[in-house]
């Protein structure tokens, strides 16, 4: 008996290498592919940031090296955009993830019409991100928007303010459009959460006179958490590429000018190719940083979530 328990470890180690051998082996070719579609466009778009072309007048174009990057991290533009991008992605991010919680927990209720409900809710997400914004830059139009109709008849504020024609109301629009759209994509990674919560901590709680709120804090919030993390880093990612909402709404006018609008402006339109490159790596490397931030904390707090179910 005891032979067999000191060997089975070891079969089962060399079972568990032959299963990773084939899978990597079924897997290359695609990874492989994977790669080169992405490595090729990074590549030269980094040989594009280090020299400065000329669109308009031939043999202009020549080898800079760091120049462009030097020039685009002095800018006041770039850091102005860094900032309002980190600013937009704060404040969509969040009020997603708590809009987000709460849809989950209503739509994991029992009760007549849920899939119709589900079904509903999800719908933002289904639309285009430009559509959703023209009708958002329609809602918000002056003297004939729905909303600043609303806001003059009840005699609210803001019913005389040009929403996308100032700063603060701008950028409020902006937030409020991504999260409207954006919202039931993190209640249904909320919602697959709630869903493997086992019926039977419920029932516990309930016997040992826990009140509604103290299951929520206490068991509901802590077994939620990967969940949580998972939608906030999908989320952000998200978010601080965001280049078509404010595109359509304002065209990067009163302070919305995102990362990713910056290296837009200057690549298309103003034809400076090696700046705009330049700027989209710039928003690359940041988009990454963030991403290795978010594994090696949140990513941490997730396997010891899963270690301590286990």
């Amino acid at each position: 008996m005891a032979i067999r328990t000191l060997h089975a470890p070891a079969k089962t180690s060399g079972r568990d290498r032959a299963e990773r051998k084939l899978a990597f082996r079924m897997t290359a070719p695609s990874l492989i592919i994977m790669a080169l579609v992405a490595a090729v466009p990074i590549g030269y778009a980094i040989w594009l940031s280090l020299n400065q072309y000329s669109v308009r007048t031939a043999g202009l174009s020549r080898f800079v090296g760091l120049e462009n990057y030097v020039t685009a991290l002095a800018s006041r533009e770039w850091w102005a955009a860094f900032g309002q991008t980190f600013l937009f992605a704060g404040l969509s991010v969040s009020l997603e993830l708590i809009l987000g919680t709460a849809m989950a927990l209503l739509l994991n209720l029992a009760f007549r019409g849920r899939a119709v409900l589900r079904t509903v809710v999800l719908l933002p997400y289904a639309i285009i991100t430009v559509v959703s914004a023209i009708t958002w830059q329609t809602m918000f139009q002056p003297n004939m928007g729905l909303v600043t109709n609303v806001l003059s008849t009840l005699g609210l504020p803001g019913g005389d303010v040009v929403w996308l024609g100032e700063h603060g109301y701008a950028m409020a629009v902006i937030v409020m459009a991504d999260v409207w759209k954006t919202t039931p994509f993190a209640a249904l990674i909320i919602l697959a959460g709630l869903q493997v919560i086992s019926a039977e901590t419920y029932e516990a709680a309930e016997l040992d006179g826990a009140s509604k709120w103290q299951t929520f804090v206490n068991i509901t919030l802590p077994l939620l958490r990967p969940a949580i993390v998972l939608a906030a880093i999908f989320r952000t990612m998200d978010a601080l590429r965001v280049f078509d909402l404010p595109f359509v709404l304002t065209r990067g006018a009163n302070g919305t000018e995102s990362m990713s609008m910056l290296a837009y402006t200057q690549l298309r339109e103003n034809r400076l190719v090696g700046e705009g490159s330049a700027l989209s790596i710039l928003t690359f490397l940041t988009v990454m940083v963030v991403s290795v931030i978010y594994v090696r904390f949140a990513g941490g707090n997730i396997r010891d979530v899963a270690k301590e179910e286990q």
